[in-house]
């Protein structure tokens, strides 16, 4: 039945069809708890294209799904069963703690109140290489089609050695596990910090990493051209917020072979609109909500 299921929704999701990339924002954030295991499954259930993911590195070097880098009071309960607070949240950084305590803390319990629709769902922070394995045996188990991972790299100039480690060292530690699970072709990597992206095209110029799909992300009100003057380089896609984007400019952006995939669409009329306007893809909470469009 759960093989059928996935099936039609496939064939019926608008979005989900050769050359638009419909992205699961988180897994499926507004759907279930958000960077876990049943987030992705309840994602390749809705047939997205690709798993957006963040990844974040624990004191002993793994590999952590997690948009932050800390343990957000919005979902997270402590060990003991008690909730965390706004007021220490940012004290509990997962760079300072081994992933077998990181793992202990549940993150999808307590719902979100941000997500309504969010099922509560006993949940922890896996490892990427954990998530990798698991949809992997799952999609093969479903006989379902390949889909794309979009890896975003949380790195902030201002939290080097505090709340990660340098570009160089965080890249490398991703890599070896892309390298270890995926073929490149289905890999992006996108990133908020320049500086992890120009490392990564680095390493792909002098064949340390493989050709893989660069993404970048962009949240502020400047041109793509001046955006794209500061990365240094022509990226594979283009990814800003999803308001800071117009028909113009993604024309512009096209005419220099560069893929438009804005974040985060949640409204069905903005996924309208976005597609009407040629946007190569978009990234979702809600992959639901491009069934039917």
């Amino acid at each position: 039945m759960r093989l059928a299921v996935s099936l039609l929704s496939i064939a019926s999701l608008g979005f989900a069809q050769p050359g638009f990339d419909l992205e699961g924002h988180r897994g499926c954030r507004g759907l279930m708890p958000e960077n876990t295991i049943p987030a992705f499954m309840k994602a390749i259930d809705l047939g997205v294209n690709t798993l957006e993911m963040d990844v974040v590195i624990s004191k002993d070097s793994q590999v952590v799904v997690s948009h932050d880098f800390f343990f957000s009071a919005d979902f997270s309960i402590r060990p003991n069963g008690k909730p965390i607070d706004k007021r220490t949240q940012k004290r509990l950084l997962l760079y300072q703690m081994n992933y077998d305590e990181i793992k202990q803390y549940d993150v999808g319990s307590g719902g979100n109140p941000k997500y309504p629709e969010q099922q509560k769902h006993k949940a922890y922070k896996p490892l990427l290489s954990e998530v990798i394995d698991k949809v992997e045996a799952y999609r093969k188990a479903q006989n379902l089609p390949t889909f794309s991972y979009n890896i975003e790299i949380k790195s902030d100039p201002s939290e080097y050695n505090i709340s990660q480690p340098e570009p160089a060292a965080f890249c490398d530690l991703v890599q070896a596990v892309i390298q270890a699970k995926l073929s490149p072709e289905r890999v992006i990597i996108q990133s908020f910090d320049f500086t992890v992206l120009k490392y990564w095209k680095q390493q792909i110029d002098a064949n340390k990493y493989p050709k893989i799909r660069l993404s970048a992300l962009v949240t502020n009100l400047r041109s793509p051209e001046k955006n794209v003057e500061k990365l240094g380089f022509m990226p594979d896609i283009y990814s800003p917020y999803y308001r800071f984007i117009n028909q113009k400019k993604i024309s512009r952006l096209h005419a220099q072979r560069i893929q438009v995939i804005p974040w985060t669409v949640n409204k069905q009329k903005d996924m309208k609109r976005l597609k009407m306007w040629g946007v190569d893809g978009l990234i979702t909470d809600y992959p639901d909500r491009a069934i039917g469009l």
